[in-house]
């Protein structure tokens, strides 16, 4: 917690349990989810409370923002280098830690600064595949 001290971000019981429920979560959560996932304990948490919270926790590095979910953004508190791929059965969101190489000289020879790259994969995981 010290290191969300810094960030400009006061730490109210439900900014905390908003930043616990991350803590080393991989399911790749909505908004709505962590809304839904806390607001029995805090009934009088606002949604707003953890938008903003997330917008927060965005803009200063702490967190990636997920488009690749046509329903809604998603968010992934793993900040280590990775792709995506998206379930288009059950829309779980998997972590893909491949190294997948990508020509980009040309662009770099164009005058393009690249600073990172994200690749996302679309199908059908295991479990939805063995349910077909």
């Amino acid at each position: 917690m010290d290191k969300f001290k810094t960030l400009g971000l006061k730490l109210t019981p439900q900014r905390i349990a908003i930043l616990k429920y991350l803590d080393g979560n991989q399911e790749h959560p909505s908004a709505e989810r962590i809304f839904k996932a806390l607001k029995k304990k805090f009934p009088t948490m606002s949604f707003a409370t953890v938008y903003n919270t997330l917008e927060h926790l965005k803009k200063k590095g702490q967190l990636l923002e997920l488009n690749i979910d046509p329903k809604k953004k998603r968010f992934d508190p793993n900040l280590k280098p990775h792709h995506h791929l998206l379930c288009e059965k059950c829309n779980k969101i998997f972590d893909i830690y491949h190294e997948i190489p990508i020509p980009i000289s040309k662009l770099e020879e164009e005058g393009f600064q690249i600073n990172s790259s994200h690749v996302e994969f679309f199908g059908i995981c295991p479990d939805c595949k063995i349910k077909k």
